[in-house]
């Protein structure tokens, strides 16, 4: 009963806007807006900082859904409270500054469930160990290495460095896969629309010469004669297969690990997916082994960091050599997976203790060589895109002209 009774105590009370206005020590008419649970709480407030309230009015807002909480609110969060922290602010008033100030609802509603679990005697790892949706092992075991070495703020600082790097990393990984996507998307509507209302055009025209059509545009008729007639069949065979994929990709480890692979040996991407894995393993590996926590304790949260299902099942099994006394190079000498230069820069930084600025240096490299290969992707894949796109529409148009060119030569 007791414990029942202390976590309704712990649970914040849900807060709402009110804007105000009224009147300072000078007489001078100002207005604001402030997050409180009733009005009664905002007139307190204001009192107590000297201001007389004239008006407070609770602030209605049309929401369609709860917005969601991204990686990126959480790298902004974490470059927000640790610059704070490093600017002397306490925990938890910084807490409660980042929470009433951020845009996002429900990242407002989580950072002051964090702060009132907190002041309820809750360690900042343990609150934050409450949201493993948010706030994963690597993130969560930084946070606690820096409580126990009493360098919260600098663990902090380099929690928000890793998380913008790497979302700066999967930016450019989605920018890469955007816009080729996108184009074959509209290419592929714009050939469908073509075969479903402008080809049957052609095709009422043709019956009137009364001679046998070309052969390619007897393809293009046919193709579309299909597509009019069992657009519901190919429609439940694409709704089929992307739920049948889905189901695979969730249940099927295996499944995951061969596209995965699939997608790492792709001519074109594959490159890049590679840079980025390798990118976000240095970062990884370098950020939790500065901050002290034992390799392979790190390893179990790099695992999951890497972006990559055989990435990270190669860093499960160096997990595992490194725990029967194996040095990391000799480990990663296995994986087969690692370029000479990055075996190189480790086992230069295990010989002068300086493993975590070697990795440094790797996930630097990395990171610059995925920008630098996203932008050459984006001029490299545009005149390949306006081909294809060329050949579909184009192939269409001579296709429907074909027997008119054959009609007038007979002419």
């Amino acid at each position: 009963m007791a414990t029942k009774a202390a976590a309704l105590k712990k649970k914040p009370e849900k807060t709402y806007e009110f804007a105000w206005t009224g009147t300072d020590r000078r007489g001078k008419k100002i207005k604001g807006v402030m997050r409180a649970a009733n009005d009664a709480l905002v007139r307190a407030d204001l009192r107590r900082q000297g201001v007389t309230p004239i008006k407070v009015q609770k602030q209605f807002r049309l929401s369609f859904g709860k917005q969601k909480i991204t990686p990126g609110d959480i790298a902004v969060f974490s470059r927000q409270l640790a610059t704070m922290m490093k600017a002397g602010v306490p925990l938890v008033q910084a807490l409660d500054i980042v929470g009433k100030g951020h845009a996002n609802a429900a990242m407002q509603e989580m950072i002051l469930t964090i702060k009132a679990d907190i002041e309820g005697g809750t360690s900042l790892t343990n609150a934050l160990r409450k949201h493993p949706l948010y706030f994963d092992d690597l993130f969560c075991n930084l946070v606690e290495a820096g409580e126990h070495a009493g360098v919260l703020e600098t663990l902090l600082d380099r929690i928000a460095t890793y998380k913008e790097k790497t979302e700066s990393i999967k930016k450019k990984i989605k920018k890469a896969l955007f816009y080729p996507t996108a184009v074959i998307v509209v290419g592929i509507i714009v050939t469908a629309i073509l075969l479903i209302f402008v080809v049957p055009t052609f095709e009422e025209l043709f019956k009137g010469f009364g001679a046998e059509l070309p052969a390619f545009t007897q393809l293009v008729i046919d193709l579309s004669r299909f597509i009019r007639d069992y657009w519901w069949a190919i429609l439940l065979g694409l709704a089929a297969t992307v739920i049948i994929l889905s189901n695979l990709w969730k249940r099927s480890p295996k499944f995951r690990e061969i596209i995965d692979r699939a997608m790492l040996k792709a001519p074109v991407f594959g490159p890049i997916l590679n840079k980025s894995a390798l990118a976000r393993f240095a970062r990884t590996t370098s950020t939790m082994f500065a901050a002290g926590v034992p390799m392979v304790e790190a390893l179990d949260s790099v695992a999951g960091a890497t972006g990559s299902i055989v990435y990270g099942n190669a860093v499960k099994e160096m997990r595992d050599d490194i725990a029967t006394g194996q040095s990391l190079r000799l480990a990663m000498e296995q994986q087969r997976l690692f370029p000479h230069m990055v075996k190189q820069m480790v086992a230069i930084g295990e010989e002068s203790g300086a493993l975590d600025e070697m990795l440094g240096k790797v996930a630097d490299f990395y990171e610059e060589e995925v920008d630098n290969a996203v932008d050459s992707l984006s001029s490299l894949l545009e005149p390949l895109i306006m081909a294809i796109l060329g050949v579909l529409v184009g192939g269409l148009v001579v296709a429907m002209y074909l027997p008119i060119f054959k009609l007038g030569s007979v002419v």
